[in-house]
């Protein structure tokens, strides 16, 4: 066995904070934001398509977010995927545009989002502290073969920590933003 390349475990660590901030993308704050409806599916021509690949989505104004939809056949049902998603939005039809008003977000929902927030945000340390332990057995593995030494060990074990550390921090400064950004009215 060689001596382990400690980069990919940095790598998926930054990889779990990517995929926290693209989770808080859908929570919802307070404004407007495009990346509000993307989760949202929509059957169209016999299957499910993504939002975006039956409309184009743009932001008009703070609090409205505007879909039109490119064939009027998918109107309706691009209608109800937005009323089905369970984000609390009741959009209004204008021919071939949708409009979408952001109602204020009350004291209690946004309570609901911080927590949501910060448990989207404790699933990804978890994910980061697995990738640590995986980190942490694959250089006990290397030294027990004689791959490398105790001290390249610890060497190697201080980095990978560092590198948990920084990933840790990363997820408490992205939530800690989200959570001012959904408690701010």
């Amino acid at each position: 066995m060689s001596k382990p390349d400690l980069s990919k475990y940095d790598d998926r660590m930054a990889k779990a904070v990517d995929a926290l901030k693209e989770e808080f993308g859908g929570l919802r704050t307070g404004r407007a934001n495009a990346g509000l409806l993307e989760p949202i599916t929509v059957e169209a021509y016999g299957s499910t398509m993504p939002l975006n690949a039956v409309g184009s989505v743009s932001v008009p104004e703070p609090r409205m977010i505007t879909v039109s939809v490119w064939d009027k056949a998918l109107v309706i049902p691009t209608e109800k995927a937005i009323r089905n998603a369970g984000l609390g939005l009741n959009p209004l039809t204008d021919g071939q545009v949708l409009r979408i008003p952001i109602p204020p977000l009350t004291e209690e929902r946004r309570r609901d989002l911080a927590k949501l927030a910060g448990k989207y945000a404790e699933q990804q340390k978890v994910a980061v502290r697995n990738v640590r332990r995986e980190a942490m057995e694959d250089l006990k593995k290397a030294q027990k073969d004689g791959a490398i030494s105790e001290d390249d060990s610890k060497k190697a074990g201080d980095e990978v920590q560092a590198f948990t550390d920084a990933a840790v921090k990363r997820i408490d400064d992205a939530l800690k933003t989200k959570e001012q950004e959904i408690m701010q009215v």
